[in-house]
Order: structure tokens, then sequence, then C-alpha cells
């Protein structure tokens, strides 16, 4: 095995600036432009959506069919743009939708608003872990995915402190939009650093990948168990994503900064997922590490229900830590057998299913939480699709690291 050579000063630089400018966008991506929404759902829903969690689930649901729609826009539009073209694009998108639902003063207004975000968020999202892993060697592949995603937890834990604390500190209603209001302003920031540093370093758009971009994945080993994988995440994570901190409050009594708590210690187990579980599978391989993260998930989504700490807090950490993991294991195992010209419209092809799933789910998960006026179901729900992606990346390649 040869070493890794040292990187010189500058190249080693220029990778910090890369992985921390990627970090930021899927930060800005998903944290802010989709995840918030778990943490802002119960003041949204109490003053624009008239309490209900139909409703609730329904605008969750507009936020996930934009990111569907998003991918089939990035499977189209890479091969007119570059991977970094995609990430300013999909940032400029993201950042404007933040600052709509931060001054939104209806319900239409959020509406419009999360369907942007999600929009903006696929955009990003989808060419953001090839950036990272294209700066680091092949062997480090896992890790460099990883830290791409790891920028989704840190948002996560940011979004919850922060709503925690402003529940705390303040009395009025709106304080899920003043944190809005604070995403937004950083999201600015990252913009604009986006702008000036990410180059696309003679980078080309790809290739065109065939309908929808399923000419590319078909290239890729073991395309169907591991989209099948990506599928039953998307519907699986988002169930207790999304309603976690409303399952804490309303079934097990837990006041809202300490639901606020648990939903961020979600983003700090997150923050260390990607990378853990991206290292772990640069050695034993993506097959038996995605495997175990989905059954993670599971047992932790259950484990959730018994609304018991310190129970509740071990739960939320395992959570975090599958909820980024899973991603970046399906992902690395696309980058390993994609190249720069069918990596998008590859990736944008798997990511598809993912969105049909997850657009249906928080749907799904709302009417089953109002018909049963419990969310236990839809945490039940979550824990046996969890259990489907198992198998299905138990057919992964044995040594496909």
């Amino acid at each position: 095995m040869t070493e890794t050579p040292e990187l010189d000063l500058p190249r080693r630089g220029k990778v910090i600036i890369t992985i921390a400018i990627v970090m930021s966008a899927t930060c800005v991506a998903q944290s802010f432009g989709r995840f918030t929404w778990g943490v802002a759902l119960p003041g949204a829903r109490d003053e624009l959506l008239d309490g209900s969690n139909t409703l609730a689930g329904f605008f969750g649901t507009i936020n996930v069919t934009a990111y569907l729609l998003g991918t089939l826009l990035v499977s189209w539009a890479s091969s007119k743009m570059t991977l970094v073209q995609l990430v300013r694009f999909g940032l400029t998108i993201s950042t404007v939708s933040l600052g709509a639902a931060a001054f939104s003063n209806s319900a239409a207004v959020l509406g419009v608003a999360l369907f942007f975000m999600g929009l903006g968020g696929a955009i990003i999202w989808i060419p953001a872990p090839a950036i990272g892993a294209r700066v680091f060697p092949p062997e480090r592949a896992g890790i460099a995915v990883g830290l791409a995603g790891s920028g989704i937890g840190l948002g996560i834990v940011f979004a919850g402190q922060l709503a925690s604390w402003l529940g705390r500190t303040r009395e009025a209603v709106d304080v899920w939009q003043l944190v809005y209001k604070i995403e937004f302003s950083i999201a600015v920031v990252v913009l604009a650093g986006t702008l000036l540093f990410l180059k696309s370093q003679g980078q080309r758009p790809a290739a065109a990948g065939g309908f929808g971009g399923f000419g590319a994945l078909r290239t890729v080993r073991a395309w169907v168990p591991t989209t099948v994988a990506y599928t039953a995440y998307g519907f699986a994570y988002i169930l207790v994503i999304a309603f976690l901190v409303a399952r804490l409050k309303d079934d097990s009594g837990f006041s809202p900064s300490e639901a606020a708590l648990m939903f961020s210690l979600v983003g700090i187990a997150a923050a260390f997922g990607g990378v853990s579980l991206g290292a772990l599978a640069d050695r034993i391989g993506r097959r038996i590490t995605l495997m175990g993260a989905f059954t993670l998930y599971a047992a932790c989504g259950l484990l959730a229900l018994t609304g018991q700490q310190p129970i509740v807090a071990i739960a939320s950490l395992g959570i975090g830590l599958a909820f980024s993991g899973g991603p970046a294991l399906i992902t690395g195992h696309i980058v390993a057998h994609t190249d720069s010209s069918t990596y998008g419209p590859a990736f944008a092809a798997a990511t598809l299913s993912f969105g049909i799933a997850q657009m249906i789910s928080p749907q799904i998960g709302g009417l089953i939480a109002d018909a049963t006026g419990s969310f236990t179901l839809v945490f039940v729900l979550s824990a046996t699709i969890s259990m489907v992606g198992a198998v299905a990346a138990s057919q992964l390649p044995r040594h496909g690291t």
C-alpha cells in the first residue's frame, strides 16, 4: 500500500477552502432550506396553518416535491453547467427563498418559499459531494463525501439550539420566523463566498446521461439495490426528522426547548455521522456499513417513542449518525463508480426516486398523526421502511469501496 503524499501548502489551502464552502453550501441547502422546517413546524402550524398537522405535512410535501423537480432539473442542467455553476445557481435560489420565509406573513408566501427551498436544495446537494470528493485522494473519498454531509449536521445543531435559545428568551409566537431571518443572513454570506472562491478548475458540463439520467445511472455497479436503498432512506428518514419535535412535544410532554434540544442532538451526531461512517466504509466496505446505518435508524426511531430520558437523547444521537451516514455512503458508492461525465446525471437519476419517496412521506405521516392522534405509527412505519433499506444495502458489492 502506498502512502498518500502530503499536500503542499497551496494545495492544502485550496482543499480546505473547497471543503469549507461545500459544507456551508450543504448546510444552507439542507439544514436551513429543508430541515429547519422540522423546528419551525410547530410554531408555523399554530400561527399560519390553523394548527393542522395534515396541512403542516402538506407544506413539507411542497418542499420535497420541489426537491424532486430539482433532481430533474439537475439531470438536464448537468449537460449545460459545471458542478460549481450548479451549486452557485442552487445557492441563489435557496438564499432568496430563505428571505421569503423569513418575512412571510401568510401561508401562501411560506408555501412558495418552502417550494423554492426544496428546488435549490436539490440543485446544491447533487453536485456538492462530488466537488468535495474530487479534491481528495480516491482512497479517502468516503471521508470527503462525509465531510460534505457534515455541513448538514452542523446546520441542524445550529437551528435546533437557536430555536431552543429563542424559545427561552422570547415570548412571541414568531420565533420560528426569527430563526429563518438569521439563517437568511448566513446564507447571504455563504452565497458571496461561493461566488468569490469556488472555481470550476477547468471542469466541463457532463455528457448527456439518457432520459432523466438513467442511462448514466445504469453504468453504476449494483445500481438497482443502490436506488432501492436510497428510496427507502428518502421515505424513512423524513418521517422522523420532520416530526421528531412535534412527537416529543405533543405525545411525550416535552417543553419546546427540550424538544428543540433533542433535535440539536440529532444535528450534533449528524455532524460526525457522514465522516465517521464514511471512514468506516473505506475500511470495511460500504455494504456492511450501510446495512448497519439503516438498522441503527430503525432501532433509534423506535427508542424515541419511549419518551423517557436518557433513552430519547441516546436515540436522537443514533438517529443523527444514521441520518447523515446513510446518504454519504450511497453517494460515495455512486461517486466511486462514475466520472465527471456521468456523475451528475447518474446521481440525479438516483435522487429522483429518493425525491418521490420523500415527497409522499411527510403527507402520509401527517395524515397518520391526525387520524390516530399520535405520532407512534409514523415512527413505526419509518423503522419498517428502514429495514427494507437494510435488505437492499445487503445486495451491494461486498468490497465495493
